[in-house]
């Protein structure tokens, strides 16, 4: 079992990003991935956090960052864990889960 809860960050907007219009919405890639992580990793404790890239609120990093996706046109849904950035615009769950192990979350 890991000691520390991991937070997984996705920044996001209400609408598309331009390159990314037969995509799902970026609050809809939260659900789904939320929901993915609990099935791969049941009763292993994680946060999750969804910033508007637009009107951005949180710590002094989270601001930043929403604000360097918006300089650097990043596709969004932008995901972090841990400062790295493991899925831009359509998100691999195969990348996120290995992230993840690395932090100790076992998969059932």
């Amino acid at each position: 079992m890991n000691s520390a809860e991991v937070e997984i960050v996705v920044y996001g907007a209400e609408q598309l990003c331009p390159s990314c219009v037969n995509l799902p919405s970026s609050k809809e890639t939260f659900e789904w991935l939320e929901a993915a992580i609990v099935r791969k990793f049941p009763d292993q404790p994680f946060k999750m956090t969804y910033v508007d890239i637009y009107q951005p609120s949180g710590e002094h990093e989270k601001i930043a960052f929403a604000e360097k996706v918006i300089e650097e046109d990043m596709f969004y849904p932008v995901v972090v864990i841990k400062d790295k950035i493991v899925g831009e615009g359509n998100p691999r769950l195969k990348t996120i889960f290995a992230e993840l192990e690395k932090y100790g979350y076992k998969a059932i």
